[in-house]
């Protein structure tokens, strides 16, 4: 995968999608503790959970539309964007989710809330499998050396790059 914004050689954007799905995971887990009878303030701590994972998703969303701009049309485009999709619909379910809460006393969730952020979680996972297949189709075209050769030292260069679109 060619990508823009690296650092390390590694693409930023597959990497920035684990904290908007670590947070909404850890706000599901607080809801559904919430929701099972918990102190009253773990619904709260799930909502601004979510709205943390909801600030990193736009983020990564960012990272993900820069590395889209130069990606040829073909399969590794398609899958790029559907990855995008899939991560842009999960934070759609979970930014519902915390639309309904944000007039609430104490922004607890409810049983309908919490099944809404499990589907948007499945959503999530088919996320992760295409990450997955994305992060395959850029390791398949990358030589790294290994064994006693990374011993050698800091590569040369600029650990995090912007590179310009080519021509």
């Amino acid at each position: 995968m060619e990508s823009r914004l690296r650092v390390q050689g590694h693409p930023i954007q597959p990497m920035l999608v684990t904290f908007p799905f670590g947070l909404f995971v850890s706000a599901t887990v607080f809801d559904l503790a919430d929701v099972a009878g918990g102190p009253a303030f773990l619904g709260e701590v799930g909502y601004w959970t979510a709205i943390a994972a909801l600030v990193a998703a736009g983020l990564a969303a960012v990272a993900g539309m820069i590395d889209l701009w130069d990606v040829r049309p073909g399969p590794h485009r398609r899958t790029m964007v559907t990855f995008n999709m899939v991560n842009a619909g999960m934070a759609a379910l979970f930014l519902l989710s915390c639309l309904v809460r944000a007039d609430a006393p104490q922004r607890g969730a409810t049983g309908v809330l919490l099944v809404t952020e499990l589907v948007a979680l499945l959503v999530g996972a088919v996320g992760v499998g295409l990450g997955a297949r994305l992060m395959r189709q850029f390791e398949s075209g990358r030589r790294e050396p290994t064994g006693f050769d990374t011993l050698d030292g800091v590569p040369a260069g600029s650990t995090v790059e912007i590179l310009r679109p080519a021509p």
